[in-house]
Order: structure tokens, then C-alpha cells, then sequence
């Protein structure tokens, strides 16, 4: 039975940090304010914030060090990752999770976040949240329905996501717990002690940056591994600002993943605002969902 941590009342603390690639403080600054002035929430702030060396958030040691405190504070209930880019993978091997495992908090973020997702879920069969980080509160982001599913999701509300139908949508239900994040990281945890497992699962997949042949090795990748073939579902988020090479690939990205997964009979969802644009609902990983790919609208629920 996976372990969900305790939901958070007001009041209650969330601490910041920056795990992976570097962020301002003024990036940040919004956030802060938000979850103080207009959840009802207290902070933290950790010292990898506005820290910085080269791509990073500070050192491998600055960064293990920050987390891991926010880790162990009893204080904090939740730890929110203000961004992700790139650099959990140079850690997470040397983060102490035993204090964690017997007082889980919630973990939040996405993107490079993916490996404190899976690694989590793979080793101690603890929820985390995959969910909008700093940057989208920024320019009252706040406000809208993505961000705002985060608070909901904090205070355990049930979720229920219903979404548009897409052409290559394959019809049917399925029942599981959910796992995924970013496509490049689970393919890239592949073989490692975060490697998740997917077998009856729902598994969801987004990405952005990336050029077309790498998003149909990565698929490869996952498929030759196993990973697609006794899925209790798909759900494919966004996959923005692909590119191509000169010689052009000569499918989209939806395209590659719709042929990748053509021979199995499971359900499939393109276009599910999970992505590193603005549509990112909160998703609890490692929760039962039931998804159900309809003929006039797709629903997401608890």
C-alpha cells in the first residue's frame, strides 16, 4: 500500500530549495509571497536558492546539504523544488532518505524533479507530487486552474481531471497507480536504482527541448526495457519546443509515440496538460487513479 504523506493545514511549513540548476532569488520572490500571503502557509528558504556555481544551484555538496535538511526539518511539511534543469542525478545516491521514510513530507516539482519522483516511489513506496514549480507563479500564474491544482492537491483534495479528446486518443479504461515525469529522465534512470517499475501502472510521459530522433530513441529505449508493454494506461502530456534535424525525422512527436505503443491495447491520452509549459496539473505519483479515454472527453480521477 503506497504511503501517502500527511496533507498540510494552515500554517504549515514548505521548505524551498534548488536541488538541480540555478534560479534567482527574484525568480523565486513570488512564490515565496504566495504561499505565505495568499495559501495561509509559512517557508523556509534554503541556501541553494539564488546560489549559484556554473549551471548549478551551488556545488554537489551545497545542493546534497540543502536538501537534505529541508529533508530532515521537522518543521517542514513539504519540500516544493523552485526549478528543475538539470543535476539531481549527481545526488541522489548520496541523499539519506531514513528519517524521510518514517515521517514522509511531501516532495513537489517536475521536469529534473522526475528522479526524486521515481527514486521515491521505486525504494520507499511513498507518494510525491509531480506538480508547477516557482517560476509558475510568476506573472500571476497563481491564479490559474495548473498552479492552483497544486494547493488543492497540498490540502488533499480528491482529483478529477477531465480533458479534450485527441485524434490518436486510443479508447478504453484503466486502473493504477501513477508513475512518470519527464520522458529524457525515465529513460535515462533506465538500469539505475531509480528505475521505475511499470507493470500495471499508468504511466504519463512530457517533455520539452528535445529533437524528434531522440524522442523516438527514448521510446525505444523504454519499450525495448519493458516499460510499455503491460501499462494499465498512457497519458501523454505536452512535448514542446521539439526539433528537428536538417534531414527532417518526418513525424511529430505525438506521432512517434502513437506508433511506439500502436501493438498493445491499453488506453491512450495525448494531449494532457502535464507539460513544461503553463497547462501543469498537479499529479500525485505513486496514487490509484482511474483513467477513462472516452469517445467525447478523457477524465482523470482519484
Amino acid at each position: 500500500m503506497i504511503k501517502i504523506p500527511p496533507y498540510l493545514q494552515n500554517g504549515d511549513c514548505i521548505g524551498l530549495v534548488c536541488p538541480a540548476g540555478f534560479m534567482p532569488v527574484e525568480r523565486v520572490s513570488e512564490c515565496i509571497r504566495v504561499l505565505n500571503e495568499e495559501w495561509g502557509f509559512t517557508t523556509k528558504v534554503g541556501n541553494s536558492i539564488g546560489n549559484q556555481f556554473n549551471y548549478f544551484s551551488g556545488t554537489d555538496d551545497e545542493r546534497l546539504q540543502d536538501f537534505q535538511r529541508m529533508l530532515d526539518d521537522d518543521e517542514v511539511k513539504a519540500v516544493l523544488c523552485a526549478r528543475g534543469g538539470y543535476g539531481l542525478s549527481r545526488i541522489i545516491d548520496r541523499i539519506d532518505f531514513s528519517k524521510f521514510k518514517k515521517q514522509p513530507k511531501w516532495i513537489i516539482g517536475f521536469s529534473d524533479v522526475t528522479i526524486l519522483h521515481a527514486h521515491i516511489y521505486r525504494n520507499y513506496y511513498i507518494a510525491t507530487l509531480h506538480a508547477p514549480m516557482a517560476n509558475a507563479f510568476n506573472d500571476s500564474g497563481f491564479q490559474n486552474e495548473y498552479v492552483q491544482s497544486l494547493k488543492n492537491a497540498l490540502e488533499g483534495k480528491k482529483i478529477k481531471y477531465q480533458v479534450p479528446v485527441h485524434e490518436y486518443n486510443r479508447k478504453g479504461e484503466g486502473v493504477g497507480e501513477l508513475a512518470g515525469g519527464n520522458l529524457a529522465l525515465l529513460s535515462h534512470l533506465t538500469g539505475s536504482n531509480s528505475d521505475i517499475k511499470t507493470k500495471g501502472r499508468l504511466l504519463f510521459i512530457e517533455d520539452v527541448g528535445e529533437y524528434l530522433y531522440n524522442i523516438d530513441r527514448m521510446m525505444y529505449q523504454l519499450k525495448r526495457s519493458g516499460k510499455l508493454d503491460k501499462l494499465a494506461g498512457l497519458i501523454v502530456g505536452g512535448f514542446t519546443d521539439m526539433k528537428d534535424t536538417e534531414q527532417p525525422f518526418g513525424q511529430t512527436a505525438y506521432e512517434i509515440i502513437r506508433d511506439a505503443v500502436k501493438e498493445y491495447d491499453y488506453p491512450v491520452c495525448f494531449g494532457f496538460p502535464v507539460s513544461h509549459e503553463k497547462e501543469n496539473y498537479a499529479l500525485k505519483v505513486g496514487v490509484g487513479y482511474k483513467l477513462k479515454v472516452g469517445k467525447n472527453k478523457v477524465v482523470l480521477e482519484e
